[in-house]
């Protein structure tokens, strides 16, 4: 009898993604296109996961990777997986915000991670699902796990649609482009000016005020704005990418510096709480919280949306 899928002999490293929507699937073909790692695929959907997990491996010889994927509806084939990427959760509609999403996809997430910390224990989480802070929150509280061990995917999206409009406008590269958003991943969401780049040249230098606020709106509203273009879906280019990177971060012990939702256990006058802020990844996970010295409105911002992202986790308490 012929192989169905590739066997996964843990010569590389493993990869869960859990959830095999487009955000799911797309961070999986990421993955194994840029062969860092062996995939496996994880949906309740019968022949979700297969299906795509198959239709990629059979992309394998026109891409050029060795990398496995193989799609599973449970956990057995994750065991001893070095990162879990949690995409599972409902997609925002039009007309939803991401705090609509709170109660139902807090248990789809929790559910996920007593799974993960079964078959997975020295793994480390990286979230995707929305309302993305709380979900962090959740997972970590839910894993058990050091807060080193769980991450959130938000700052990486946001900051990388925000050097998209900075480029748009001022008609430069978006290689050139840096920039900078903290906090909550939502309305929140704090765009920091002062720390955008163009080749180092800060955008405050190349944009006047009233046109910096309009791209600033416009990040806030970046993942609406996608929504109500779809209409029955949400972005997943971007954010598959984004989550990828963190997952290349930490795969390659590269220490790079990324905004992503982590525990701020004691800094910008943030405590104990799962925020948007830069952060240094490596083989460990989060290995520091960097704290930023910001101007006074935008400190006043991130506390402002750290405490946003606080009464939402009281309202699953």
């Amino acid at each position: 009898m012929i192989k169905t899928f590739p066997e996964i002999t843990g010569k590389r490293p493993k990869v869960t993604v859990v959830g095999a929507g487009f955000v799911g699937a797309t961070a999986a073909q990421r993955i194994v296109e840029k062969d860092l790692a062996d995939v496996v695929l994880v949906d309740i959907v019968d022949g979700v996961p297969q299906g795509k997990a198959l239709d990629m491996m059979e992309s394998a010889p026109i891409e050029g990777f060795d990398a496995k994927i193989v799609g599973s509806n449970d956990y057995a084939l994750t065991k001893d997986s070095d990162i879990v990427v949690i995409t599972a959760g409902l997609a925002r509609k039009p007309g939803m915000s991401r705090d609509d999403l709170l109660k139902k996809n807090a248990d789809i997430v929790g559910g996920v991670v007593s799974e993960v910390v079964k078959t997975s224990p020295k793994s480390i989480l990286v979230v995707v699902s929305n309302p993305l802070d709380v979900m962090t929150y959740i997972a970590w509280q839910r894993s058990g796990f050091e807060a080193s061990r769980v991450v959130g995917m938000a700052g990486v999206l946001d900051s990388s649609r925000y050097a998209s409009f900075i480029a748009m406008e001022l008609g430069v590269s978006p290689k050139d482009v840096c920039a900078m958003v903290l906090g909550g991943h939502g309305d929140s969401m704090v765009p920091v000016p002062e720390y955008s780049t163009v080749n180092g040249i800060p955008i405050t230098q190349l944009l006047p005020a009233e046109k910096i606020e309009e791209i600033n709106d416009r990040t806030r509203n970046g993942g609406i704005e996608i929504v109500n273009y779809l209409k029955t879906g949400s972005a997943y280019y971007a954010p598959s990418a984004s989550a990828v990177a963190m997952v290349e971060a930490i795969l390659n012990d590269s220490g790079r510096i990324l905004p992503c939702c982590a525990l701020v256990k004691d800094a910008y006058g943030i405590k104990d709480l799962y925020c948007g802020v830069p952060v240094r990844l490596d083989r460990s996970g989060v290995k520091e919280v960097i704290e930023l010295k910001l101007e006074p409105n935008s400190l006043e911002a991130l506390q402002t949306s750290a405490s946003h992202v606080k009464e939402l986790i009281a309202v699953l308490a």
